[in-house]
């Protein structure tokens, strides 16, 4: 029989990158490959349900190229930068500017043995299997996150603003500036969690 193949879990593999904790906390990460699609408005929309309707079609289809090459891996947790028009304007991003004006960025990271390739198949499997589905919207791309802080929160999405306070201060009181998107990741299905228990790693690139 057979021995079964190992799947690369990412979260498991790299936990610098998918532990945070109630406190803020200032970490070093590295370049990263990510399946990307890019949007404006509320994430109730349809448009951003549709997105990520996408960008699951392409990552599974990578992970069946992927498995037959021997090289499984768990698909990784969702990610999202958020900004508006001109800038991050963190502090009021979710306070004061309608979510009609809300720019966004889904993104799923990517095993270091997927290449160009993969996703160029996947996208072709896509497209035949579901020919309205895909339009040249999802991408893969490199992004170096570089020094981040990084901190978790809980409760729901509608409910960050403390969090978001606790890790500007932290930001502010080490002297750190703010270079990036604000950018969350999920660690809980909102499907399946209450949203009392939703996991969510806020994080901002700094220098």
């Amino acid at each position: 029989m057979e021995a079964a193949i190992e799947k690369l879990d990412l979260a498991k593999a790299d936990p610098n990158y998918y532990k945070a904790g109630s406190k803020p906390k200032l970490v070093d990460l590295d370049a990263y490959y990510y399946l990307s699609h890019e949007g404006e408005g509320s994430p109730s929309d349809q448009a951003f349900a549709l997105a990520i309707e996408r960008l699951y079609a392409v990552v599974y289809q990578i992970k069946f190229l992927c498995k037959a090459q021997d090289m499984d891996f768990v698909v990784p947790k969702m990610e999202g930068q958020w900004w508006i028009a001109g800038g991050s304007e963190v502090q009021h991003l979710f306070t004061t500017k309608p979510e009609s004006e809300w720019l966004w960025k889904i993104m799923l990271r990517m095993p270091d043995f997927v290449e160009a390739d993969h996703f160029y198949r996947a996208v072709q499997l896509v497209k035949k299997k579901k020919p309205d589905l895909l339009d040249d919207q999802v991408k893969l791309q490199l992004s170096k996150a570089g020094r981040a802080v990084q901190v978790l929160h809980l409760g729901s999405y509608h409910a960050e603003q403390p969090t978001i306070a606790k890790a500007i201060q932290f930001i502010q009181s080490n002297d750190l500036q703010i270079n990036a998107y604000h950018k969350e990741i999920y660690l809980t299905d909102p499907r399946k969690t209450p949203e009392e228990k939703l996991q969510t790693i806020i994080r901002y690139g700094v220098a």
